[in-house]
């Protein structure tokens, strides 16, 4: 390979490598926000949410579990609503 081809090959590899390392890190505004914030701005894209008192601990586990599984969210997230919801507000 010659030098041009070699710094193409290192320049488009340390571009991949950059964008596949901060693609996948959460935004900080995402990291930051309450599972109050997180139930409401999720749940609510699909339909009205009952009050956090609506159902026990043990039923949100498993319904955010199930919901979860169907939103495009990270498990800390994830444990953010259910800590939410299991809290009664």
């Amino acid at each position: 390979m010659n030098r041009i081809n070699q710094i193409s090959v290192f320049t488009l590899f340390v571009a991949l490598s950059s964008f596949i390392l901060f693609a996948c890190a959460a935004p900080s505004k995402i990291t930051e926000k309450s599972g109050a914030q997180l139930w409401a701005e999720n749940c609510q894209r699909c339909h009205n949410n009952p009050p956090p008192d609506a159902f026990g601990d043990m039923q949100w586990g498993v319904i955010t579990t199930h919901m979860a599984s169907k939103l495009a969210i990270t498990d800390d997230e994830e444990e953010k609503i259910v800590e939410f919801l299991k809290s009664g507000n």
